[in-house]
C-alpha cells in the first residue's frame, strides 16, 4: 500500500512538473485587470491633456528651440510636426519601459497576477500600472493620427489595429462572466506592446538624428542600418514569443480569438517589416552618397539615373520638395530623401 501511494505521489509530482513547463500566463487566473479599468476613459483623457501640454507649452513652446536652435526654427510645418512627434513618441516609450517593465515581466513570465502588489505598495497593483501604460501607448497612437500631416497607409492600419485591440482587451475584462479569455488576451497585448516599445525605440532616435546631422552620412548609414537590423530581429522574436504563448494557451481561447489573433499579428508584423524595408532603403541611400562623395562624383549627376530606377516617385511632383523622412513614422511610409541629396550637393559636405 505504501509503495502504491509513493508511486502515485511521484506521478503527481511529474505531472505537475510538466504543467509548470507551460507559459506562466496559462496559470494566471481569470480576473479583472485593474480596479481602474472602469475609469479608462478618464485615464486616457488625462493622458491626452498631458500630451497637449507637453507638446504645446514645453516642446514647441521653448525646449526644442533652445536645444536645436536654427535646426528647429527653420523647419517647415510638415518637418516640424514629424520632429515633434518623434520626440513625444520616443519619450513616451522610454517612460513606459521604465514604469512597466517589471510588472510586465512578472505577470507574463514570473509568478505574479494582475492583483499582486506593485513594488510592495498597499494600494497599487501590477494590473494598475499595466493598464495605465497601455493607455499611454494607445493615446500616443491616437495623438500621432491626429497630429501628423502625412502618415502612410501601413502606419494607419497598424495604429488603428493597436488602438482597437488594446481598448477591446480592457473593455472585455469588465465582463469576465462572458469573456473567458479576457485575462490572457490582455497579457498577449502587453507582449505586443513590449516588443513595439523596445524594437521601435531606435527608429525614433534615428529620424531625430537625421534631422540634426543631415550631412553626417557615415553616421547616418550606421544608425539606419542598425535600425533596420533591430526592427527585423524584434519582429522575428515577437512572432516566436507570441505564437508560443498563443499555442500554449490554445485551449483557453474562444473561437473568435483563435481566428483574429493570427490575423492581427500578421498586420503588426507586416507593418514592422515595412518599416525595416524603409530603413534598408535609407541606409542604402547613405551608402550610395558616401561612395559618390569618395569618388569625387557630383551626387546629383551620379545618382539621377540610379534614383530613377530604385526610388519611385510616390507623390505629386509639386509635393516633392516637402517630402522627406519626416513622412515616415516608426513603421515607415513612402520615402524620398530629396532634401538629403540637396545637402550632399553643397560644397564641403
Amino acid at each position: 500500500m505504501d509503495g502504491l501511494l509513493t508511486s502515485r505521489s511521484i506521478n503527481q509530482t511529474i505531472n505537475a512538473g510538466y504543467a509548470m513547463r507551460g507559459p506562466h500566463a496559462d496559470r494566471v487566473p481569470l480576473q479583472s485587470i485593474s480596479k481602474l479599468a472602469p475609469f479608462s476613459a478618464l485615464i486616457i483623457s488625462i493622458i491626452f491633456v498631458n500630451y497637449f501640454a507637453i507638446r504645446f507649452y514645453l516642446l514647441e513652446g521653448f525646449l526644442l528651440k533652445k536645444v536645436y536652435g536654427k535646426i528647429y526654427t527653420t523647419m517647415n510645418e510638415t518637418t516640424r510636426r514629424g520632429f515633434v512627434n518623434h520626440h513625444i513618441a520616443g519619450s513616451t516609450k522610454l517612460l513606459i519601459l521604465v514604469i512597466a517593465a517589471y510588472p510586465f515581466i512578472d505577470v507574463a513570465f514570473g509568478t505574479s497576477t494582475f492583483h499582486s502588489s506593485f513594488a510592495g505598495s498597499k494600494y497599487v497593483t501590477q494590473g494598475d500600472v499595466l493598464l495605465v501604460a497601455a493607455q499611454m501607448l494607445i493615446a500616443m497612437y491616437v495623438f500621432e493620427l491626429f497630429y501628423r500631416p502625412r502618415i502612410s497607409p501601413v502606419s494607419v492600419g497598424h495604429h488603428i489595429g493597436t488602438i482597437m485591440i488594446g481598448q477591446s482587451a480592457i473593455a472585455i475584462s469588465l465582463n469576465l462572466v462572458r469573456e473567458k479569455d479576457a485575462t490572457i488576451e490582455f497579457i498577449l497585448c502587453t507582449v505586443w506592446g513590449a516588443f513595439d516599445i523596445v524594437s521601435e525605440f531606435l527608429p525614433h532616435i534615428s529620424i531625430i538624428l537625421y534631422r540634426v546631422y543631415p550631412t553626417s552620412h557615415r553616421f547616418l548609414y550606421k544608425i539606419f542600418r542598425l535600425s533596420c537590423i533591430t526592427t527585423i530581429i524584434g519582429t522575428v522574436s515577437e512572432t516566436i514569443l507570441t505564437m508560443y504563448l498563443f499555442g500554449g494557451l490554445w485551449t483557453r481561447w474562444t473561437i473568435a480569438f483563435k481566428l483574429t489573433t493570427p490575423m492581427l499579428h500578421l498586420l503588426f508584423a507586416s507593418a514592422q517589416l515595412w518599416g525595416s524595408y524603409n530603413f534598408y532603403r535609407m541606409y542604402k541611400r547613405q551608402e550610395r552618397i558616401i561612395a559618390e562623395l569618395e569618388a569625387g562624383v557630383d551626387p546629383e549627376a551620379g545618382s539621377k539615373a540610379e534614383d530613377a530606377k530604385k526610388d519611385r516617385v510616390l507623390v505629386n511632383p509639386r509635393e516633392t520638395g516637402e517630402l522627406t523622412t519626416d513622412t515616415i513614422s516608426h513603421y515607415g511610409s513612402e520615402i524620398e530623401l530629396t532634401d538629403q541629396m540637396r545637402e550632399a550637393r553643397r560644397p564641403g559636405s
